[in-house]
């Protein structure tokens, strides 16, 4: 007697792309040279705004504390990812940006993550990749206060 397997959750199915997806960017971006980033790191960084950001709102973006945040964005200054400057809206905060090294990174793994949608684009097809695209994106509206 066989039993059908029970139907995956739509986070789980959401989840398994995205890990795929990041697996290729950190092995891209590892043989471009940037191999010392680490996801942690990378889930800070990704969400400096291109003005930059302060500490507190990565940390609540990234959903850790404000000591975690430092810690990761002490070890992504060390390595030449982002840099401190003065805050030109309050003297006495700080903003985090994105550094010369920390450009060049994006720009690698923007090229793999186009290389890994063009693979998903020619497995489900243009039609259905701009439907998976769409559909993400009106969730995104209920499931990212960031947005």
């Amino acid at each position: 007697m066989s039993t059908v397997p029970e139907p995956l959750n739509v986070g789980l199915l959401m989840f398994l792309p995205y890990r795929a997806m990041e697996t290729r960017v950190f092995e891209g971006l590892a043989a471009a040279g940037f191999d010392d980033f680490t996801p942690a790191q990378a889930r800070v960084f990704q969400r400096i705004a291109s003005d930059g950001s302060r500490l507190t709102d990565l940390a609540a973006q990234a959903g850790i504390t404000k000591q975690s945040a430092g810690f990761l964005v002490d070890q992504l200054e060390r390595a030449g990812y982002v840099e401190r400057v003065p805050d030109p809206q309050d003297g006495r905060a700080r903003l985090v940006r994105v550094a010369e090294r920390g450009r060049r990174s994006v720009e690698a793994s923007r090229r793999i993550v186009a290389e890994v949608e063009a693979e998903w684009t020619a497995h489900l097809g243009v039609g259905r990749m701009a439907e998976l695209r769409s559909v993400l994106t009106d969730l995104r509206e209920i499931t990212d206060p960031w947005r």
